[in-house]
């Protein structure tokens, strides 16, 4: 008798589990993740030089975090490739709030930041659509960089 009251609880425990908690677990996890990006402080983008460098409306200078794209002018121009990537990086962030996470500064005073839209990491998409690449000397400061 005592086994079969003991199976019965756990088979209402496995119902329980099933029906109730991992739903429960599911929804927690899906809003712990949506709170990471949303957690992040928002900025209004203004514009893109180029495809690693913006400016917030309110002067703040912005390099794309562990990126690299082609440059727009200098001796290691690539025009084409670079006004693509302009493009692209203007489509999805210029006139936009995004979510921001600030890294450091560098040395020409612009603030190294990952963007965020729609929790969609900007810097991630921009070297999957083949825009940009990891760069590598920084890619330590970037999670997603690292798999």
């Amino acid at each position: 008798m005592i086994f079969f009251q003991i199976k019965k609880k756990e088979l209402q425990f496995n119902f329980y589990m099933k029906r109730l908690l991992l739903p429960l677990f599911a929804t927690l996890a899906l809003h712990a993740s949506e709170s990471a990006f949303t957690s992040f402080p928002i900025v209004f983008i203004k514009d893109c030089y180029d495809g690693d460098t913006c400016t917030t409306l309110k002067g703040e200078k912005i390099r794309l975090a562990c990126i690299d794209t082609p440059e727009l002018k200098g001796w290691k121009a690539d025009p084409t490739p670079a006004k693509e990537a302009r493009d692209f990086v203007n489509k999805l962030v210029a006139n936009e709030k995004v979510s921001i996470k600030r890294i450091t500064i560098d040395k020409y005073g612009r603030t190294v930041s990952e963007l965020f839209k729609n929790g969609v990491n900007i810097q991630e998409l921009i070297v999957k659509k083949g825009y940009g690449k990891i760069y590598k000397k920084y890619a330590y400061q970037c999670e997603w960089s690292k798999k």
